[in-house]
């Protein structure tokens, strides 16, 4: 396992395993025993996870989806009625969109990481309390922790905030290098406000230009 990951694993207090195997045995495309475990560990805590109310109206939980070792990590706010039938998040209309942004970068949806701050449905779709939020942050922590991307982009003003643990309003957010836990992180338009606002599209387009232009740097930093 690379020394940063376990490092940071350690510090949040999850116990990681290192494999141990001779010189040449190892797939080197394959992923460490140890962090599969961890990553069917932590899905398995969410599935059955009774730490907020939203435990109680949802038909599934949403973890997330998409490559465990993602240079991007996209992470939104919660799921919806779609996400909460499949199980997986941005699946809906603005699931689709989401996907044009993906593929605007130059990626599939299955080559990056998507997740929310909740992973169960708010009722009605209506915005994630703070204590629900809250609920779900050791889950999210745990999975940047395994991904540990070059970039994380905060797909709407719930997901920005709690991430950035601010209030101040998404717009003063945007077109800024925020950073998490030594990650750059940017705040985008949530796909759906881009359904309801169409004419924003342009300005999310200039997002979308805005985070790879930090990611290409953060590229030539790591080569450097």
């Amino acid at each position: 396992m690379d020394p940063v990951r376990l490092r940071y694993l350690q510090a949040m207090g999850i116990q990681a395993w290192v494999l141990r195997q001779p010189v040449g045995e190892a797939d080197s495309n394959a992923a460490p025993a140890d962090e599969d475990e961890l990553w069917r560990r932590l899905l398995d805590e969410i599935a059955h996870c009774t730490a907020c109310d939203l435990h109680q109206t949802r038909t599934h939980t949403v973890p997330g989806t998409g490559d465990h070792h993602a240079d991007w990590m996209l992470i939104g706010e919660g799921p919806g009625e779609q996400e909460d039938l499949k199980g997986e998040p941005f699946v809906g209309r603005a699931g689709k969109l989401l996907d044009e942004m993906i593929r605007a970068l130059g990626y599939r949806r299955e080559q990056v990481y998507i997740t929310n701050a909740v992973k169960c449905r708010p009722p009605g779709n209506r915005d994630p309390k703070p204590e629900e939020v809250a609920a779900c942050e050791p889950f999210l922590q745990r999975q940047i922790a395994l991904v540990r991307p070059r970039i994380i982009l905060a797909v709407g003003r719930i997901a920005a905030q709690a991430l950035l643990r601010t209030k101040v309003p998404l717009a003063r957010l945007r077109g800024k290098v925020h950073d998490y836990d030594g990650i750059p992180l940017i705040v985008i338009y949530h796909p759906a406000y881009l359904l309801r606002n169409p004419a924003a599209k342009r300005q999310a387009w200039e997002d979308l230009k805005f985070a790879w232009r930090v990611y290409q740097q953060r590229l030539q930093e790591a080569d450097g």
